[in-house]
């Protein structure tokens, strides 16, 4: 049995990331920041670089790249409403295993939970446009946390929220930020979409792999 395999057995809770986990949206987001640089600070374009920043909030990036208190609300708020129109406009699309996987931890009498460093607006922007309104049993944004990824804070608090016992709990997640504030918080992390997985997570090629991993976890416990 494969490392994987074995770690999750027994686990009934999962907490699934959004972005770069069950939709591909990472050249989206870029795609909006560079917008809304260019249109409301242009100087700050050449500092700006989206690599190392997946799975952060966005009030998170902005304020790295230094951005004029007066600026970073407009930024923010530019920023997100762009990013917005391409989900509708239907730029960000599902990975491929995103709703097996979904399917099989209904199926299997798992609970799924959404934690996610986007804004709530954007989050539910997503799942309506991707068709995954629904498989949750409820979400975590980054308007609902004083912390965002990669603070543990954020796993803690929904875990908290949820009355979640980390013991019994998978984290899947894409990006460093998010596997270091599941890790943080205690959690079983699965990395998926990496060829270097981050400290202390579980590297798993891809959703489909999730999924071929909960049949083999069925058929121990046949």
């Amino acid at each position: 049995m494969s490392r994987a395999a074995a770690a999750i057995v027994g686990r009934r809770v999962w907490l699934c990331d959004l972005d770069g986990t069950l939709v591909d949206s990472s050249p989206v987001h870029e795609a909006a920041f560079r917008a809304a640089i260019t249109e409301i600070a242009p100087g700050l374009l050449g500092s700006f670089t989206y690599d190392g920043n997946a799975g952060a909030s966005t009030r998170q990036v902005v304020a790295g790249l230094g951005a004029d208190p007066a600026v970073m609300d407009r930024l923010v708020w530019r920023k997100q409403r762009l990013y917005r129109e391409y989900v509708d406009a239907g730029r960000v699309r599902l990975f491929p295993g995103a709703r097996r996987l979904l399917e099989c931890l209904t199926d299997r009498g798992r609970t799924a939970y959404l934690v996610s460093s986007g804004s709530r607006g954007s989050v539910e922007r997503v799942l309506a446009a991707c068709g995954l309104a629904g498989w949750f049993r409820a979400a975590l944004t980054a308007d609902d946390a004083p912390s965002a990824k990669p603070d543990p804070g954020f796993y803690l608090r929904a875990c908290q929220d949820w009355a979640v016992d980390p013991a019994d709990a998978v984290a899947v997640e894409d990006s460093t930020h998010g596997v270091a504030s599941a890790v943080g918080a205690g959690l079983l992390t699965l990395q998926v979409h990496t060829d270097e997985p981050a400290l202390g997570a579980v590297p798993v090629r891809d959703l489909d792999e999730i999924v071929s991993l909960l049949g083999t976890e069925a058929k121990i416990n046949g």
